[in-house]
């Protein structure tokens, strides 16, 4: 018997140190990075740059050229290229393990009302979908609930943490609704007609949503000593603390969504996906609503739609002058996230210039997100969360990082997956 318990205990333990890599000290030495071409993910590159970082901040962004002493540890980087941590946004990272087991899901609740759903403590900091990301220059992410009309509350979290409370960049910033459609579709698995058509309830929707805001807000304004908690976690929303972030697609749903939310007085407003935004784009300027899209890599929602629609959103929002991110929603999401750099790379191979595709996944993203004072960009001050990649990040044949630091910590870039191809190609290397 003591033999079978001493078994399953050395099983479980084995289990624990396989779980998880141990996340990266502190950082303890100056490092400075002299010769890499700098994308500093505001639309500027320094060629033959030189960044010096300390204590888990930038200290210096400039040229290689000038005479100024390097500190700690030098990093030569000559033709490599230096970036700041990527962003993924609207991601559900650490909320699901394997899409097939329903034990390992954890990104919606039970209800359509759920916006004191909190996902930051659901998160898995050691999943092993997440640690895929780094080599591909993924640092940090908002995690983000699922499911009904309120969906919760998101979290922006680093990629190199021993738990949820180490992980936390901003607790709390948004809360997320799945704003209703115009269009309704029948079952044709009933037998019903599968052709879109007015959506009859759609009004009836949008009344239950405004409803449910004016009684929060009167519950507020009331001081009530009855305790309502998801009324509590909407004060944020109507002092402008907390931002409200709507999925919606279609011109008329996204005007309604943004003139009701004006109406019921929460102004922070971010959309994601946004399919149809570029007809409103006019009124997502003047209200200073940002855009999360989807990644290009999928079909066109309207038939009406030009077949590379998907593709040239993004830059056709930039020329309007919206502020616009990616995000990552959608079949695979967690799996796929680690593709973020190529997605952006398809909105440049679409007519997008390169920086500026580079931007929404940094300096727009963490503009988006209210996190642009800590990162986002290679400045003074700033968190030191960057990589370094050999070539191109943003193509999948130069995306080849050689290191990567989360506020200044040298994290390992091996995973799951590069250990089997490591070991795979040893195996075939030897034939």
């Amino acid at each position: 018997m003591k033999k079978i318990i001493y078994s399953l205990m050395f099983f479980f333990l084995m289990i624990n140190i396989n779980a998880q890599q141990t996340p990266a000290a502190k950082q303890s030495n100056p490092i400075s990075i002299e010769g890499a071409t700098a994308h500093l993910g505001n639309g500027q590159v320094i060629e033959n740059s030189l960044i010096m970082f300390s204590d888990g901040k930038i200290t210096f962004v400039g040229s290689a050229m000038m005479r100024i002493a390097r500190i700690g540890t030098v990093i030569n980087a000559k033709g490599k290229h230096i970036y700041p941590g990527l962003i993924a946004t609207n991601a559900s990272l650490g909320l699901a393990e394997i899409d097939a087991v329903k034990a390992t899901r954890d990104f919606d609740e039970v209800g359509t009302m759920n916006p004191h759903i909190r996902s930051l403590i659901a998160y898995n900091a050691e999943s092993k979908v997440v640690e895929s990301m780094r080599p591909n220059g993924v640092l940090m992410a908002q995690i983000t609930p699922r499911g009904g009309l309120i969906s919760g509350t998101s979290s922006i979290v680093q990629l190199d943490a021993w738990n949820w409370e180490d992980a936390s960049i901003k607790t709390d910033d948004a809360i997320h609704m799945n704003w209703p459609g115009s269009f309704t579709s029948g079952r044709w698995w009933l037998g019903e007609d599968p052709a879109l058509k007015a959506d009859p309830n759609y009004g009836k929707n949008i009344d239950e949503i405004k409803q449910y805001f004016l009684n929060a807000k009167n519950y507020l304004a009331s001081n009530s000593d009855t305790k309502h908690i998801p009324y509590e976690s909407t004060k944020g929303l109507f002092d402008g603390s907390t931002k409200l972030f709507i999925h919606a697609s279609g011109a008329k749903e996204i005007t309604d969504a943004i003139t009701i939310c004006k109406e019921l007085g929460i102004n922070n407003l971010a959309l994601v996906h946004g399919e149809g935004a570029d007809s409103v784009a006019d009124l997502l300027v003047k209200n200073n609503v940002g855009v999360v899209l989807d990644r290009p890599h999928r079909n066109p929602n309207s038939e009406d739609d030009a077949y590379d629609y998907t593709y040239t959103i993004a830059k056709t929002l930039v020329d309007k002058g919206v502020l616009v991110c990616l995000g990552m929603e959608g079949q695979m999401e967690r799996m796929n996230t680690r593709n973020l750099p190529f997605y952006a790379g398809t909105f440049a191979a679409h007519g997008l210039d390169k920086e500026v595709a580079l931007q929404l996944l940094t300096s727009n993203s963490a503009k988006i997100l209210g996190i642009d004072d800590k990162v986002g960009t290679l400045e003074v001050g700033k968190d030191a969360t960057l990589f370094i990649s050999d070539g191109d990040a943003l193509d999948m044949r130069g995306n080849v990082l050689s290191k990567a630091f989360i506020q200044g910590r040298d994290i390992s870039l091996e995973t799951h997956q590069t250990k089997l191809w490591k070991r795979y190609s040893n195996k075939y290397r030897s034939k």
